[in-house]
């Protein structure tokens, strides 16, 4: 006899689980259940009415995916290796559905057939694994670690889905030839998410989204910069123009090949391919009101054509490799040494990407373009428009003020 530790009604839900999983909803009997149970089938009709009743408890009871999604909530706290973790999620969940692959096809199959009320049982559970995953993603996102144009509840729900759509494909169907295996089917579906509708922060952003306050730089500082740059040397003058004249952060210009720039009479463009979307920007040559040289003839320009090295990168160190962060951080240190800005702080090199951003908007560039050349977001670009209204009013009222009564 079964223990009696374990009522009736909760071995009837795991045995109808067991037979679901094994062989499916309809072609398990609620004679076969009661067996497995070790009750009289009368038993079963008095706690839950028929078989479809009882696939409602099973629905409404099973703790799989709420166990998953409450993994990943606790790798959250520190996220740490987001790509790994996203990985991990979507492996574990299709072996969760793996070890139950007849009732996936039977529930795909014949989910039309249930009643509304299983229906809906069916959509709570899913919407449960749901919530876990939004979560996780919500977590991360206001940690600063991703950025995202979508809310963390879609993103999960996109996750879900193609997870769910990998495992119907992969249990109902031989010999197709949509991914190698199932690695491949993962790790393709971690890169959409953290480069398309996910993608990392650049730090200079990261700091803005945490403050929430852009400080751009006066013209008058922008320009004493620039010609401290321009004392320095001709790579030093070309790196502080390409700071101010197309708002890259040190990770964009770190990545710089020779190869990235496009230049004609009519335009100048850098090719951006450091990780998220491959992007273009202009290198402007007017600059908070002064010009500083054509589209063909510029600081960088000037540097490139100076050089006799076969050297890749635009910007180069000692050895020939590319600048690195500590470079660029000391030469910046160079130029601004003994200079404040109205704040009364020495300039910070994050402040050229604000300083231009803010700039594009003053000549009338809307938000939905720079958000293309920049690649973030309308929502992370909305403390640049706030500055430039202010930009803006401070200018209109000298105007007003330099008009006679």
């Amino acid at each position: 006899m079964a223990s009696q530790s374990v009522s009736a009604r909760q071995r009837l839900i795991q045995a109808a689980l067991d037979l679901f999983t094994t062989q499916g909803v309809s072609n398990t009997t609620t004679r076969q259940i009661a067996e497995k149970a070790e009750v009289n089938e009368v038993t079963l009709f008095r706690h839950f009415g028929n078989k479809h009743g009882l696939l409602l408890a099973v629905l409404e009871e099973s703790a799989a995916f709420k166990d998953l999604g409450e993994s990943l909530v606790r790798r959250a706290n520190p996220p740490g290796n987001v790509y790994q973790a996203l990985k991990d999620y979507a492996s574990e969940s299709l072996h969760t559905l793996e070890r139950v692959p007849e009732f996936v096809r039977s529930v795909v199959g014949e989910a039309d057939q249930f009643p509304a009320e299983n229906r809906r049982a069916l959509g709570r559970g899913l919407t449960e694994a749901n919530r876990y995953v939004a979560q996780y993603l919500a977590t991360v996102i206001q940690q600063g670690d991703l950025n995202t144009y979508l809310p963390a509840e879609k993103l999960a729900s996109l996750l879900n889905g193609m997870i769910l759509g990998y495992a119907v494909i992969e249990f109902t169907s031989e010999f197709h030839e949509l991914w190698e295996d199932r690695n491949d089917f993962l790790e393709n579906l971690v890169e959409l998410f953290l480069h398309g509708a996910m993608s990392s922060v650049p730090q200079s952003v990261k700091e803005v989204l945490i403050t929430q306050e852009v400080v751009d730089l006066p013209a008058v500082l922008v320009h004493e910069i620039l010609q401290n740059a321009k004392k320095s040397g001709i790579q030093d003058y070309a790196l502080a123009y390409l700071l101010f004249g197309a708002g890259l952060s040190i990770t964009e210009i770190i990545g710089l090949q020779r190869s990235h720039q496009v230049c004609d009479p009519q335009g100048h463009l850098l090719q951006i391919t450091t990780p998220g979307l491959p992007r273009q920007v202009p290198v402007n040559q007017w600059i908070l009101g002064k010009n500083y040289g054509t589209y063909t003839n510029n600081p960088l320009m000037k540097w490139l054509k100076s050089r006799k090295d076969n050297y890749s990168p635009m910007f180069i160190g000692d050895e020939g490799n590319s600048l690195t962060d500590a470079e660029i951080l000391k030469r910046w240190q160079i130029w601004t040494q003994g200079l404040l800005t109205p704040q009364g702080k020495p300039p910070d090199i994050s402040q050229t990407q604000q300083t231009w951003r803010v700039e594009m908007i003053m000549r009338g560039m809307n938000l939905e373009d720079l958000s293309i050349l920049t690649g973030c977001d309308r929502a992370q670009l909305q403390p640049y428009a706030r500055r430039a209204k202010e930009k803006a009013a401070l200018e209109a009222a000298i105007r007003l003020d330099h008009k006679p009564a």
